[in-house]
């Protein structure tokens, strides 16, 4: 828990990249597997509520990037696709509205290079300069 605190945006690159990969694996894994076995079935629901994991890890490693980073155009971009990526996996729980498979892809690679871009510009140079401790 203390890199969640102390290097958000290294928490936030690494679950982002979890969170692609598991994506990407989805479809061959259960593909593979399911059809072996009996007739293509659906997703098991326990792989489909790590989706639900990853938007939670996200969110804790945004909400601190967002306080201590120095960029003003992050936290906006931040926020966004992480409301995008959010509204792609409830939309593929009902779906309410067809996309493509990759549509997912998209703000999980932004929220990847948004946290590795403000690692590397964007991060206080001492431990009080942007902090919104009241």
């Amino acid at each position: 828990m203390k890199l969640s605190l102390t290097k958000p945006d290294v928490f936030g690159a690494f679950a982002s990249t979890l969170c692609l990969l598991h994506c990407i694996a989805t479809p061959l894994l259960f593909i593979a597997q399911s059809c072996s076995i009996g007739g293509c079935k659906s997703t098991p629901g326990w792989w489909q509520s790590i989706d639900y994991l990853f938007i939670g890890v996200s969110f804790f490693a945004i909400y601190r990037t967002t306080q201590t980073t120095t960029s003003v155009f992050i936290k906006p971009l931040l926020w966004g696709n992480w409301i995008a990526l959010c509204l792609i996996v409830i939309n593929e729980k009902f779906n309410q509205v067809s996309l493509p498979e990759y549509a997912i892809y998209i703000p999980a690679l932004a929220l990847i290079i948004l946290h590795i871009y403000n690692l590397n510009y964007c991060q206080c140079k001492t431990d009080k300069c942007c902090t919104h401790d009241e």
